[in-house]
């Protein structure tokens, strides 16, 4: 029988001495091996597991509710944000009304790397926006992901170095393999509609396609934010307000210096 993940974690009341051995020692007696291990936010830990049966598993779930020194928090079938929360030690922030936005602050770039690198890795369509204020990180943290993922990045708008709006492809970019990046500001303030013709090519392509400042992309699209798969929102610290209107006038968009390129 082919053996299956299984992300366990639990919150700790007492931490006393040998603990994390009586529960390693319990797993090695079930035969339930520990892939990873780590803790996982305040006073809790999280493990992958790998073992053969359910039963093994259930036999564990009955075992650990016994014990007084700890409570089982999950015990289920690892999804992305369990394996993230073992890898970086913290779980990623998800809106408590809207489950599909995730927020991050720039301390965090390193885990938003890699969870949007786990995404890019994902076959087939996808949608990701990402908001932000200016110069916190996204387009680099965008780029930083695909190269984590092994995947081409092209910008089809952007600021990164110059103003880019781009009017077609060439053959051998409209790849399933690649990662399209697009600045929605960039994409209403300075595009043709040979431009959205290409946007909406890319939107019919298998392939993940992500925007930076989604509320202004489906401002002026026909898109709406129930199109996207996933919201990121990145901020400087918690706080930060993200004000599009604050965006929009930046200088960072208009004459400053900056040379525009068209294609």
């Amino acid at each position: 029988m082919e053996k299956k993940e299984w992300y366990l974690e639990y919150e700790i009341h007492i931490n006393r001495p040998g603990l994390l051995g009586d529960i390693a020692s319990l797993l090695g007696m079930l035969s339930i091996n520990i892939i990873t291990i780590n803790g996982v936010d305040d006073s809790r830990r999280g493990m992958l597991l790998l073992c053969k049966s359910h039963e093994q598993i259930e036999r564990l779930q009955s075992i650990l509710a016994t014990m007084e020194d700890i409570t089982v928090t999950k015990l289920r079938e690892p999804k992305l944000r369990d394996r993230l929360a073992v890898r970086h030690g913290r779980y990623i922030q998800r809106d408590a009304d809207d489950k599909k936005t995730f927020r991050f602050v720039r301390d965090e770039l390193g885990l938003l790397v890699d969870f949007m690198a786990e995404l890019f890795k994902q076959e087939g369509h996808k949608l990701i926006g990402i908001r932000g204020m200016p110069r916190v990180g996204k387009t680099e943290s965008i780029v930083a992901a695909s190269v984590c993922a092994n995947k081409r990045w092209l910008f089809v708008s952007s600021t990164l170095i110059k103003q880019t709006v781009r009017s077609q492809l060439i053959e051998d970019e409209y790849n399933e393999n690649n990662v399209f990046i697009v600045d929605g500001i960039v994409s209403t303030r300075r595009s043709n509609e040979r431009h959205w013709q290409l946007i909406r090519e890319l939107m019919r392509l298998p392939a993940t396609k992500v925007i930076e400042h989604p509320d202004i992309f489906v401002r002026h699209t026909e898109y709406k934010l129930d199109d996207f798969d996933y919201i990121i929102e990145l901020r400087h610290d918690a706080d930060e307000e993200i004000t599009y209107d604050l965006v929009a006038q930046s200088s960072f968009f208009g004459n400053d210096g900056f040379s525009n390129i068209d294609f």
